[in-house]
């Protein structure tokens, strides 16, 4: 796999996949060298008025307002020790899994990396463990915004299916063309396979 640099010794190949949770099927796919960043498909996948769900690996606020530029949406978990400006605070329920609603901006303005457009920030607990999901939907109710993300899971359970069912690490083709070609079949078997399927991307799925 002489095209697929990962580093001296070693050769490796990412898959980068839009998955549409509302029908549970992937819906676009593009194949890179290993050391390929993943951000940059987003755009690619998204489309405009489509809400991208993404865990951490996608926090990147000079991102978060290119995206709001396209007209694409966004849930994404950020890290629990972002720097954020409050500029207001929305109340939550009593009861609720929420206990942070807020319009923000992201990061510090003195090292360059804060967002010039405002972003949502909810915070919730689940199963013992505090979530922090920056986005840019201020339609929705701040639980909504928790169910959302949750969805992801559909994600990983696509990727289980994916690994346990369709080998795709016994590569009968080391070209480009050919592993599109293994990924591309295995796809379209899953396809047929799912009735309706179980499971959802690496990282970036449409909602």
């Amino acid at each position: 796999m002489l095209w697929a640099d990962y580093r001296d010794g070693a050769k490796k190949a990412k898959v980068h996949i839009g998955f549409g949770i509302n029908r549970s099927i992937p819906r676009k796919i593009f194949l890179t060298d290993g050391k390929a960043g993943e951000r940059p498909f987003v755009s690619q996948i998204l489309a405009p008025g489509q809400t991208g769900i993404m865990d951490r690996g996608y926090q990147c606020h000079h991102c978060f307002d290119q995206w709001q530029e396209e007209g694409k949406h966004f849930a994404c978990r950020i890290k629990s020790n972002t720097v954020r400006t409050c500029l207001e605070k929305y109340s939550t329920s009593q009861g609720s899994i929420v206990f942070y609603d807020a319009k923000v901006l992201l990061g510090q303005e003195s090292s360059g990396n804060q967002t010039q457009r405002p972003v949502r920030l909810v915070g919730y607990r689940a199963d013992g463990k505090n979530y922090w999901i920056a986005t840019d939907r201020f339609d929705l109710t701040a639980e909504q915004i928790a169910q959302i993300y949750r969805l992801r899971w559909e994600i990983e359970k696509f990727f289980a299916w994916w690994k346990r069912h369709l080998r795709v690490y016994h590569l009968i083709s080391r070209s480009e063309h050919g592993l599109m070609v293994q990924i591309l079949s295995g796809l379209i078997t899953y396809l047929f396979a799912c009735d309706p399927l179980p499971g959802a991307t690496r990282r970036a799925g449409q909602h």
